[in-house]
């Protein structure tokens, strides 16, 4: 059953990262750095904090508390990072960082007990901690996306008035066990 769990986790992790690659793909340089108003937080700074968030909580994880000695959250939310080149590399950095360590991960490790700020949660808890807070920014970044195209955004999901078409070859199928993101990663 936790071999299960860690798959599926896995699965919706890729799922969610490449919600975020197509929609960096889809803007321009001045887009990914582009601020509603100086409170709000453009695509790069949120790419900077979820790469902050990755490197502390995922190294070394199992044996050091989340929160790093070395993290500066507070920096993450500064927009200076230049190019796309940069938030590129923030992006995927982070995700390698995460990965690597899930990929870790066995089925004893899951009821282990590990530290954020001090504060107990099982590796299951931490794993769904994330599973919340990373599809929260990419959500962010997705419609922030949305705006800067208009009409020029390639959809990531079911495009508008496409439902009826998309269910009615979901309902063609014979029931079976599938991922509900098996249709939508790219390999």
């Amino acid at each position: 059953m936790s071999l299960d769990y860690l798959n599926s986790v896995k699965k919706q992790f890729v799922y969610y990262k490449q919600l975020g690659d197509k929609t960096i793909e889809q803007l321009t340089e001045e887009q990914l750095f582009w601020q509603y108003n100086p409170e709000s937080n453009s695509i790069a700074t949120i790419v900077k904090h979820l790469w902050g968030n990755m490197l502390s909580r995922w190294s070394n994880f199992l044996t050091t508390d989340g929160e790093k000695e070395w993290r500066n959250r507070d920096a993450e939310f500064e927009n200076d990072l230049t190019s796309k080149d940069e938030v590129l590399q923030k992006w995927n950095e982070g995700w390698t960082c995460f990965f690597d360590a899930l990929n870790t991960l066995t089925d004893n490790d899951l009821s282990r007990t590990i530290y954020i700020r001090n504060m107990g949660h099982t590796v299951i808890e931490a794993i769904n901690r994330q599973l919340a807070h990373y599809p929260y920014h990419i959500g962010q970044m997705v419609f922030i996306g949305k705006m800067m195209c208009n009409q020029n955004w390639v959809s990531l999901s079911i495009p508008k008035g496409k439902s009826e078409t998309y269910n009615a070859e979901k309902f063609a199928k014979p029931k079976h066990n599938a991922h509900f993101t098996d249709e939508f990663i790219t390999k």
